[in-house]
């Protein structure tokens, strides 16, 4: 799952790029407004960690304009905790959700779970495709009831099927949303996670759509 970040405090933006990172997340940042504006109308992601406090152009300015354009990403939006009015002003400008300072990073992954999971039209927070049920809160994955064991990218991959199942979703998608902004993507790797998932997972139908990508088929 690929998240903007945009926080101009720098402590706080590598705190939280690291726990988000850990948590499998890649992350995109950016610390001012203007930043922020163009990758979120022109790049993809799964949801958006934006503060309000940004210089060039405040959060608030960026989300109303993202709205205007039609992006329609979930945003979660960090407030500080005696300014209630901004918690309003977010929410009527077309954020998601608001998270307060300080906050529990459990609590942001949390949100930012629940946020994802209702894009993508699921109401349960365990992901299931037939016998196959993947839980984002534990990073496990079982088929029939039996623990299967994935590598990080292995699970990236499944994770990001079973959340968008039936669509048929490209090699170049998975890439970008699978690894961090800093690291070297080859999207001909995918094909050999997508290999791996379908020896662990033999009764999972992942199908390949030729020249477009994957799909995950489930009953």
């Amino acid at each position: 799952m690929r998240l903007l970040l945009i926080e101009d405090e720098p402590t706080l933006r590598a705190q939280l790029s690291a726990g988000l990172q850990h948590a499998g997340y890649a992350v995109v940042q950016a610390d001012n407004g203007r930043d922020a504006l163009f990758l979120g109308d022109t790049e993809d992601f799964d949801a958006v960690v934006l503060d309000l406090g940004l210089p060039q152009l405040d959060g608030l300015t960026v989300l109303k304009r993202w709205r205007d354009n039609k992006r329609t990403m979930p945003v979660l939006i960090l407030t500080a905790r005696e300014l209630w009015h901004e918690k309003v002003a977010g929410i009527d400008a077309g954020a998601d959700d608001y998270l307060t300072k300080p906050f529990h990073m459990e609590e942001l992954l949390a949100r930012l779970r629940a946020l994802i999971r209702r894009a993508s039209g699921l109401a349960s927070p365990v992901l299931q495709c037939g016998e196959l049920m993947l839980d984002p809160r534990s990073s496990r994955v079982t088929l029939a009831g039996q623990t299967v064991v994935l590598t990080s990218h292995e699970y990236k991959v499944l994770q990001y099927l079973m959340h968008h199942q039936g669509r048929v979703v490209s090699r170049t998608e998975l890439t970008e949303h699978i690894y961090a902004q800093d690291f070297e993507r080859d999207s001909n790797t995918i094909e050999v996670f997508v290999g791996r998932l379908r020896k662990k997972l033999p009764t999972v139908p992942v199908e390949t759509v030729r020249g477009l990508g994957y799909r995950l088929v489930c009953p």
